[in-house]
């Protein structure tokens, strides 16, 4: 991963390979950010006219790139634009710093060293821009043959103040969390071939032993064995059998105890419900969720916040074959409630009710499950945008804050009670699907059914951010991490009481 400095000194006196500087839109061209004082000087006060004469407009993830003619030690400047950049500091600030600095290295992909100087006026505005810097410097590779194009090796933020101890925590907590993205990332971009749910399970298991994080792996002899219908009515018909995995994070004197539940369905082809073929290439990142609460609990157990974590990756192949579950099907979950399998398709609520229902034995104060849920979701709030359910008020506001601080977009989602009935089966508790009006409404009401009664729960449906068809900010084509840093913030809001 990048490596991160701090310096207060001019950007344009620092041998670098590049400078970034940030630009927002302005009446008749762009606007100058702090940060750029000094290229301004050396450019004998033409560097707005330069960038006007480039055709930068300042908008966010516009990235101009110009040769610094010796206005600069370092022979490249970059230009980002910010969008209209609030003065001051919170969610909005932030995620506009985080974007421009993620597209400034994006524009660098396979530079030495890089100076990023936009305005950074305390912790979070820095925290912001080494957020940035090191997601945008993210790569996926070691597929491709001939000569790799690496991210930014070393990046500095400039600004002044940033030797402060605040800031460097900041960074700090940003490199945890910014590596915990990526490790979700290099998961979801894994072919499904070469990420089943042994191999998944294996490097959760490693993991969580490199952080001295508590690991139970139930392989599918256990799962049978346990009652755990939905993981394996999911896996059956995949010759990669089921894995349920248990990380655990236990710190002296927690406050509250928190159970992440993660979607991990390696790939899905719906099963003998077959999903269109031009469906399926993104089904690998059906574990997505699942990907977020292993590598969040990690960063947790990284940052130290005084709460108790539990989390739980339901991990299965979802394949059409002679051993496959069929549609009628009635499976039993575990802790004994029966579903009726109207559709092998809708196999992620499955695999996670398993996972609901084990959880309640731990006694949580707070469930989170993340899962790439449902396509309407997708229908209802665009592909960058995650839904959040929760039978609880307080929570779902909660837990949307948490992620607005966190820089990811969420939307609060009702549970609609006329629409259970959607799901009523003549002959089991509960059908996995209803109609196709509010189905991600309806797969948040199913779900609920395994919650145990008096528990808060948080449902957050990523189907669309999970996976980018297009790269923009600190955003690459791909796997984005989805979720990550809204349950790492969640978690840190447990531990100050905030939820």
């Amino acid at each position: 991963m990048t490596s991160i400095a701090l310096s207060s000194a001019a950007p344009t006196g620092l041998k670098v390979d590049a400078v970034v500087v940030g630009v927002a839109p302005g009446d008749d061209g762009v606007d100058l950010l702090p940060g750029t004082e000094s290229l301004d000087k050396a450019l004998k006060g033409k560097l707005r006219s330069v960038l006007t004469q480039l055709g930068a407009t300042g908008k966010a993830d516009e990235a101009t790139k110009f040769p610094a003619l010796g206005a600069a030690k370092a022979p490249v400047v970059v230009a980002v634009g910010t969008g209209p950049l609030p003065e001051h500091s919170g969610p909005e600030r932030h995620e506009a710093l985080r974007r421009a600095a993620g597209a400034g290295v994006r524009a660098l992909a396979g530079s030495e060293s890089v100076a990023v100087a936009l305005p950074v006026d305390g912790d979070g505005d820095a925290g912001a821009v080494a957020e940035g810097i090191l997601l945008g410097s993210y790569s996926f590779d070691q597929y491709k043959s001939g000569e790799p194009t690496p991210g930014v090796a070393t990046a500095t933020v400039v600004g002044p103040g940033v030797k402060a101890k605040s800031v460097k925590e900041a960074v700090a907590r940003a490199e945890a969390v910014a590596a915990a993205v990526n490790r979700a990332r290099d998961w979801v971009n894994a072919p499904p071939r070469d990420l089943t749910p042994k191999v998944f399970a294996d490097n959760a298991s490693k993991l969580a032993k490199s952080s001295k994080l508590g690991v139970e792996v139930l392989d599918e002899k256990a799962l049978a064995k346990g009652g755990y219908g939905g993981l394996i009515g999911v896996g059956q018909g995949s010759s990669n059998p089921p894995r349920l995995v248990r990380l655990t994070y236990r710190p002296a004197r927690a406050k509250k105890h928190v159970v992440l539940v993660g979607k991990g369905i390696t790939f899905d082809s719906g099963g003998l419900s077959l999903k269109p073929a031009d469906a399926m290439p993104e089904m690998k990142s059906d574990m997505g969720g699942a990907a977020a609460v292993v590598a969040a609990v990690h960063a947790i157990a990284e940052l130290g916040p005084k709460v108790s974590v539990t989390a739980y990756a339901a991990m299965a192949e979802n394949m059409p074959s002679g051993t496959a579950q069929r549609p009628s099907d009635v499976i039993t979950i575990y802790g004994g409630k029966t579903v009726e399998v109207l559709n092998t398709d809708a196999e992620g609520r499955l695999v996670l009710a398993d996972a609901l229902a084990r959880a309640a034995e731990d006694e949580p104060d707070l469930i989170i499950d993340v899962a790439t849920l449902t396509g309407a979701v997708v229908v209802a709030l665009g592909k960058r945008v995650s839904g959040i359910m929760s039978n609880d008020d307080d929570v779902r506001a909660g837990v949307h804050d948490a992620s607005l601080r966190a820089g990811e977009q969420m939307w609060p989602l009702p549970l609609p009670s006329e629409l259970r009935e959607k799901l009523d089966s003549p002959v089991a508790d509960i059908a996995n699907i209803g109609d196709r009006n509010g189905g991600s409404l309806q797969a948040g009401l199913f779900l609920n059914e395994f919650v145990d009664q008096g528990t808060n729960w948080a449902h957050l449906d990523i189907a669309g951010p999970a996976f980018s068809d297009k790269a923009f900010g600190y955003t690459h084509k791909g796997g984005t991490g989805a979720a990550v840093r809204t349950l790492v913030r969640v978690v840190e809001d447990a531990a100050a009481g905030h939820i």
